[in-house]
């Protein structure tokens, strides 16, 4: 007989939080704004949705991101399978950018990510450190984890 682990919103976002810095972020956010640790979650919205995820289940959401009249890249959220939609990146949005409402992103395909697998990786080792249970390399629907 297996044991679930069970861990709250607060302690899994306290995870993912420890883990973000300059190596996780993403390059394109990166080039817009350096990541810095008084912003430690910009850049990082589609690994930290992925990580979620994998550890909560439920889908993705996607909205684009505005400021000036002028689209800055796409943000990624969460929505939990009881339908709450859970945002652990929405505080890195500090320059008056808006975030369109999201659309459903469809089912993740098995096995490696198109881009920032490495990133993602880096992620989920740190967040699995840090919440005592290594998760599983890989990721994506049907892992495992």
């Amino acid at each position: 007989m297996t044991t679930a682990t069970v861990w709250t919103l607060s302690e899994l976002q306290e995870a993912i939080r420890a883990g973000w810095s300059a190596e996780t972020c993403s390059p394109d956010d990166v080039e817009r704004e350096p990541w810095t640790p008084e912003n430690p979650a910009w850049g990082h919205c589609d690994i930290t949705a992925l990580v979620v995820q994998d550890l909560m289940g439920g889908g993705l959401l996607v909205g684009e991101v505005w400021l000036d009249g002028e689209q800055h890249g796409f943000h990624t959220w969460n929505v939990l399978p009881g339908g709450i939609e859970v945002d652990l990146t929405r505080e890195q949005f500090r320059r008056g950018q808006v975030v369109a409402e999201g659309r459903p992103v469809g089912p993740r395909p098995p096995g490696r990510l198109p881009r920032r697998w490495e990133e993602y990786q880096l992620l989920r080792r740190r967040v699995g450190d840090r919440l005592g249970r290594p998760l599983a390399p890989g990721g994506g629907a049907g892992s495992g984890d």
